[in-house]
């Protein structure tokens, strides 16, 4: 289940599908809309942003950390644009990992300021220019928001799951997408599919006509070796949580029992109780991701339970080697264009 969407989305088109066609409809033509004729704010300084096609989790969070370190290794000082938690901040407000809640300001922002400066607001030129006059930083990573951003992008890089694709297909509320499809690759420059499976060779194969760069990458858990051989009860709040349960599985432990939440989802103290009286009393161990560790952090999780929990970080590896530079170096190239033009 790909966040607290319904489970149709992910299948193949049926009655329900069907149904809400007209409405689907509507949306798409507002969407459209959206993307066409929206104002967008010049931002002195290069925008990439790291977006997808559908509702649901598709790996962005660590390809933004990513593309982070690869722009910090060629020299700029990367700041990251984000809505934060339900877009609540109407004014920007920087990340601080040691005294925020990821109930205020979000389980991913939390995450991504462990890498760079984070700024969350629903204004994110506002965010950006904060970043920029009082952080210093002169290369900006928008998480998220294609669809609904204000400011100009210089590079858009789609990332699509190789596993789900684009689900059934269809527009929200009737499949996953946020927007018809061409209407979004026309705005896009690049396409990540990220790790394997075939539910985006459509997707891909639609790019490659248009011309843009189709990219590979996956994930990798950091330190895989010290899972190896133990029984974990896996736990996670994203938004494939399956994806989480597979990888700590090919890193050789063995998952014995698997619980998925929504995503982004806040556990309450009776659910991390019965987490652990279950791992106890089967003589598991816990796992759950990054993302899950840093909202039990801010959250109910007693210091019993943190002390017993595993965290199984991933980083995103591309295929193409060179791929990360060719991202950073490209945003930059289109804002100097940008520049040039006024």
């Amino acid at each position: 289940m790909a966040s607290e969407a319904p489970p149709f989305w992910w299948e193949k088109p049926d009655w329900r599908a069907f149904a809400l066609s007209p409405f689907s409809a509507i949306y798409a033509s507002v969407a459209a809309r959206r993307l066409h004729r929206a104002p967008r704010e010049k931002i002195p300084a290069p925008v990439l942003c790291v977006g997808n096609f559908t509702v649901g989790g598709t790996g962005k969070t660590p390809v933004a950390i990513a593309l982070a370190g690869q722009a910090r290794q060629m020299g700029f000082s990367p700041g990251i644009l984000s809505r934060g938690h339900g877009g609540g901040f109407s004014s920007p407000h920087i990340v601080d990992v040691h005294h925020d809640a990821a109930r205020h300001v979000g389980d991913e922002p939390l995450l991504l300021a462990e890498h760079a400066p984070v700024a969350v607001s629903a204004n994110r030129a506002a965010g950006a220019l904060l970043l920029l006059e009082r952080h210093g930083c002169d290369f900006l990573i928008m998480d998220d928001g294609f669809q609904s951003a204000r400011i100009y992008i210089d590079y858009a890089l789609m990332v699509v799951d190789a596993r789900y694709g684009l689900g059934n297909g269809r527009v929200i509320p009737g499949g996953p997408l946020r927007a018809r499809v061409v209407d979004q690759l026309v705005y896009s420059n690049a396409l990540l599919r990220m790790g394997e499976g075939s539910a985006a060779d459509t997707i891909v194969r639609q790019a490659a006509r248009a011309g843009k760069p189709v990219f590979d990458a996956r994930a990798r858990p950091r330190e895989a070796g010290r899972f190896a051989g133990r029984r974990f009860l896996a736990f996670a709040g994203i938004g494939h949580p399956d994806k989480f349960f597979d990888t700590v599985s090919n890193a050789g432990a063995a998952v014995v029992q698997a619980r998925p939440f929504p995503d982004h989802h806040f556990y309450g103290t009776d659910e991390l109780e019965e987490l652990l009286a279950t791992a106890k009393a089967e003589d598991l161990e816990l796992v759950t991701t990054a993302k899950d560790a840093v909202r039990l952090r801010h959250g109910a999780a007693s210091p019993e339970f943190l002390d017993r929990l595993n965290v199984l970080e991933i980083e995103t590896v591309f295929d193409q080697e060179l791929a990360p530079a060719r991202i950073v170096r490209e945003t930059v190239e289109s804002w100097k264009l940008r520049r040039l033009k006024g």
